[in-house]
């Protein structure tokens, strides 16, 4: 391709400067019609469906989305398996979980299922909502069961197939033995064990041969739930971006000469390729490696805190704000142990500390707020992170160093990101919202009754 060979010839490892940058709601790059031919409103496909902007004035009106008018389309997921979008490598499958549509949409009716958690409230799909990029862009930080807190943003699931290691610390290598541990977490679903949640799934009567059916007349297991969730999960790829068509597809006006100025930043003087890299026949905007940014630095020994002020401003109402005393504030708080020193966790290699895995920046418009921690609501904030050096500290990593970008270089490398938006983003998201939503009905088991288990 007449472009690749500019930036390939150094094997797409020169400084990695962005490990995660945000964007604006720009979703022109997307399409209304889903490529199957159903037609589809592109509109629902992205972002919160309560929209808060102008929130702040007193001549905000609501126009929130109706969740009973939302209609869905289902769509035939495996084709992405078989045949990846433009930008995107084959899908390595587990020898033990070959990919069919059996799995797929048993693992997706897993995926929406509220009743794998404790008190029947919470589906993986709470925090990691389709259209929202599979992730949640209106808190920094993920909330689990009775409003438990969680230290770290909710990832984005966009092309989680190609993940060397999963959770920003690295503790799992397969979706498979992963979906286990936010189903069992104390502060995510907190199903108490294992057991548990397969024999309530045993007393659901609509999961009845479903299993049989998917798995060759095996039942609902500690192996099968896994597969199955992880075989939905492996269709949730998104490519033939913008930036695909050009890059890849040679589609020359795909994309503006200011993203390609950006493309220029973004593999020259931003060094953001050594972490985000970018292949001769793909992209996964990944390095499979873990990164000290100096973030979680920052936060673990208070250098980032604001609580200095005596007072917070807390908005109440469209148009009304309180400064309320920070004190008032944290006597009302959850005690929140803050120190999250990433890989470490899993190592516990001092050098590892406040490491956190390389995150994608395909869909990046669709997935804020940014960081391991949701610190970046904007993509200015985050480039600007960057070119400030990140924050010093003994373990920094060596490919963080001041950019002295400049402020177009920065308004291009920003314009680059946004052509990162997958072409079956509406597809991908109307097949989630034409999943069964599972919830606690008068036909099921007595879960909540006082005088059971719950199962």
């Amino acid at each position: 391709m007449w472009y690749k060979s500019r930036f390939l010839s150094f094997g797409c490892s020169v400084g990695g400067v962005l490990c995660l940058l945000v964007a604006v709601q720009t979703f022109s790059n997307t399409s209304g019609v889903l490529e199957s031919d159903q037609n589809f409103d592109a509109s629902q496909a992205f972002g919160p469906g309560d929209v808060k902007e102008g929130y702040e004035s007193e001549e905000y009106r609501t126009h929130s989305r109706s969740l009973l008018e939302r209609r869905g389309v289902k769509q035939d997921l495996i084709r992405y398996v078989e045949d990846p979008p433009l930008g995107l490598p084959q899908v390595v499958l587990p020898e033990e979980n070959p990919i069919t549509r059996k799995k797929i949409d048993l693992g997706r009716k897993l995926f929406f299922d509220r009743r794998l958690s404790i008190n029947n409230t919470l589906s993986c799909a709470v925090c990691h909502i389709p259209e929202q990029g599979f992730t949640n862009n209106e808190i920094s930080t993920a909330v689990g069961v009775e409003g438990r807190s969680v230290l770290r943003n909710a990832p984005t699931l966009f092309n989680i197939a190609y993940q060397e290691h999963l959770f920003l610390d690295g503790r799992e290598i397969s979706l498979e033995n992963q979906v286990w541990q936010p189903i069992t977490a104390r502060n995510e679903m907190a199903a108490p064990s294992i057991g548990y949640v397969i024999k309530k799934i045993r007393k659901i009567q609509d999961y009845d041969g479903l299993f049989e059916a998917a798995f060759d007349s095996r039942g609902p297991d500690i192996a099968t739930i896994g597969f199955a969730l992880a075989s939905y999960q492996r269709t949730l790829l998104s490519g033939n971006s913008p930036f695909d068509r050009w890059f890849y597809g040679g589609q020359i006006d795909a994309i503006s000469e200011s993203a390609k100025n950006g493309f220029e930043v973004f593999s020259g003087k931003g060094q953001c390729i050594v972490c985000h890299r970018v292949q001769e026949d793909h992209a996964l905007f990944v390095d499979h490696d873990f990164h000290n940014t100096g973030i979680g630095f920052a936060v673990s020994t208070g250098k980032s805190s604001a609580t200095d002020n005596l007072t917070t401003r807390v908005q109440l109402a469209p148009g009304i704000f309180a400064d309320v005393p920070n004190q008032t504030i944290l006597s009302v708080s959850r005690n929140r142990n803050t120190n999250d020193l990433g890989l470490y966790r899993i190592t516990e290699n001092p050098n590892d500390r406040w490491k956190f895995r390389t995150q994608t920046l395909r869909n990046i418009a669709l997935t804020a707020p940014y960081m391991h921690n949701g610190q970046f609501n904007t993509l200015k904030e985050v480039i600007q992170f960057y070119n400030e050096g990140g924050i010093p500290n003994e373990l920094l990593s060596p490919f963080i160093r001041p950019l002295n970008l400049s402020e177009s270089e920065i308004s291009d490398l920003e314009e680059f990101l946004l052509t990162l938006t997958g072409s079956n983003v509406p597809d991908l998201v109307a097949d989630a919202f034409a999943a069964e939503i599972g919830d606690i009905g008068t036909e099921d088991p007595k879960w909540p009754h006082k005088n059971t288990l719950g199962f």
